[in-house]
């Protein structure tokens, strides 16, 4: 047999039996019938190192560059891609895709020949009720035809990402008045939860700046679109100019959208949430179809590809994660992701990723605690911003009362990625490795947000909420450099980890998400701290 390129963080093993396997998969054979079964599979490529380590230090001194010019330098070998574009088609594989700069191909074929072409056994894989086709042991390309390959991405879709919020039954005296999960009749008790837009603003000191994120586009990545009476009757209530005209939505697999899964809040979150804050900008909606991560990897490629024709989409919310520890190892999804959260750095758009909603230690769900302290990826990448949340309380008149960490904020320490040069210049007591969150904002549910969903009004948080907020902020300060005749913000950690202790962030002390405490300076529950907008707008302009 020809020298094969075997790809073990590509999946993570499963035994050979069938049966219970470790965090509680349950493990069939195949059927026959399966075999006829059609699954999209990426090749993820890397581009020559020298040139992502050169985009790596322009990212971490605060530069960008045009997205043309890093598809053309910062590409995957040219006469590598041709050969496995060449081999699949002969493998039986149709190429669904492939991205200009050649780092990624889609292609999609019969499991029978995955099995055969890659060199894997597939089964049948049941986690949380639901059954998946998946491969069993890793995947390899012929030595020659996988030169340039670091991933095969898509061969076990029961590992993918979750959502970051939490619906709360709000309490007696407040808005909403309920038993039940969605809530009754709003009661309009000003400064309580669920907050309002205006108060939230009034809390971070982001209210009559004369910026509303016009001229800017802020872009959400999720999988499925929200319902339009809902955003309308969430702008209604909160008295923000929004329209559905400035509501984009990309479906990005181009599947009907009844096709699509049916909302269940995040996406409703994110896009009220980011358009509430900057209601002059315009919200792009990217639904990937699906949380299997060769979906988002498609999304996030569409948004890297659309930058040229949304020149001022510098900002995206991503309310999604996963612990590192199920991601596999360093060389599959998360070096796929970070190849593409790079380019999106050194590009100018700052991704907003929430850091989970299970505190220090999330399990495999991210919703229940688990027994290893751990940090949330995609949150962990050094080219993100890693959003936090807290636990906000008001005064009656709208001032701050008292803000903590929130007990399900996540944070931790990778385990993939050393600290990044802002992180490691700033006084960082904590390690060596990179560290989350870099801000945070309220995202309590019990001091929640007020939403519409399905017609009914909601409490709801998480860190879902805390990420399309920040992500509105960014639009509202880059409207601000553009008023003062100044370029988009670059990539936002390198800026603003110098500003810890000065007026543009004020600390969180007090509260715990677990393991970790917020105390004096960084911490591993609030970051930095949260905004005061108004003085973040002064530094940064």
């Amino acid at each position: 047999m020809a020298d094969r390129k075997v790809f073990h963080d590509s999946v993570t093993p499963l035994p050979q039996q069938e049966g219970i396997a470790p965090a509680g998969l349950i493990v069939n054979a195949a059927l026959p019938e399966q075999s006829d079964e059609k699954m999209t599979v990426l090749f993820s490529l890397a581009p020559p190192a020298h040139a992502q380590d050169d985009l790596e230090e322009k990212v971490a001194r605060g530069e960008t560059v045009p997205p043309e010019q890093i598809q053309m330098q910062y590409s995957a070998n040219a006469e590598d891609l041709k050969a496995l574009e060449a081999w699949l088609q002969d493998q039986g594989f149709e190429i669904e895709q492939t991205t200009a700069d050649g780092t990624s191909v889609y292609a999609r074929a019969k499991v029978s020949t995955i099995e055969k072409s890659l060199d894997v056994k597939m089964v049948r894989v049941t986690r949380d009720g639901i059954t998946y086709t998946a491969a069993q042991n890793a995947p390899s390309l012929p030595a020659d035809v996988g030169k340039s390959v670091h991933a095969i991405i898509g061969l076990q879709p029961f590992r993918h990402a979750h959502k970051h919020l939490r619906t709360c039954i709000p309490t007696h005296g407040n808005r909403a008045e309920t038993g039940d999960a969605v809530a009754g009749p709003v009661t309009n008790v000003q400064n309580a939860p669920p907050y309002l837009v205006s108060e939230i603003l009034r809390a971070y000191n982001a209210d009559g700046l004369g910026v509303s994120g016009k001229g800017q586009t802020i872009a959400i990545l999720i999988d499925t679109f929200p319902i339009d009476s809902d955003l309308q009757a969430f702008w209604q209530k909160n008295n923000v100019p929004v329209t559905l005209q400035q509501i984009q939505k990309i479906n990005v697999k181009n599947v009907k959208d009844e096709l699509l899964p049916i909302p269940e809040g995040e996406e409703t979150l994110d896009a009220s949430w980011a358009s509430g804050i900057a209601p002059g900008a315009n919200v792009r909606i990217y639904a990937a179809g699906s949380l299997a991560f060769v979906d988002l990897d498609r999304a996030l490629d569409r948004i890297f590809q659309d930058l040229s024709s949304n020149p001022g989409m510098r900002q995206l919310s991503v309310s999604l994660g996963l612990g590192e520890m199920f991601m596999g190892g360093p060389d599959g999804e998360v070096k796929t992701q970070h190849q593409k959260f790079l380019k999106l750095a050194a590009a100018g758009v700052n991704v907003f990723v929430s850091t989970g909603d299970a505190g220090s230690n999330p399990d495999q769900t991210g919703h229940s605690t688990g027994q290893t302290p751990q940090a949330e990826y995609a949150a962990s990448d050094p080219s993100v911003i890693g959003v936090g949340g807290t636990t906000l309380s008001l005064k009656a008149n709208g001032t701050v009362a008292r803000e903590t960490g929130w007990s399900g904020s996540g944070g931790g320490r990778s385990i993939f990625f050393s600290a990044p040069p802002w992180q490691k210049a700033n006084g960082n007591p904590l390690g060596s490795m990179r560290l989350v969150p870099d801000v945070s904002s309220a995202a309590d549910p019990n001091k929640g947000a007020f939403l519409v969903f399905h017609g009914q009004v909601q409490q709801i948080g998480g860190t879902s909420w805390s990420a399309p907020m920040w992500a509105g902020f960014c639009a509202l300060i880059n409207e601000a450099r553009s008023k003062a005749q100044k370029p988009p913000l670059p990539f936002l950690n390198p800026l603003i980890y110098p500003l810890i202790g000065s007026a543009a962030f004020r600390d969180v002390v007090g509260g715990s998400n677990g393991v970790f405490k917020a105390v004096a300076g960084y911490d591993l529950v609030t970051g930095i701290g949260v905004p005061n907008v108004r003085e973040l707008i002064k530094a940064l302009t």
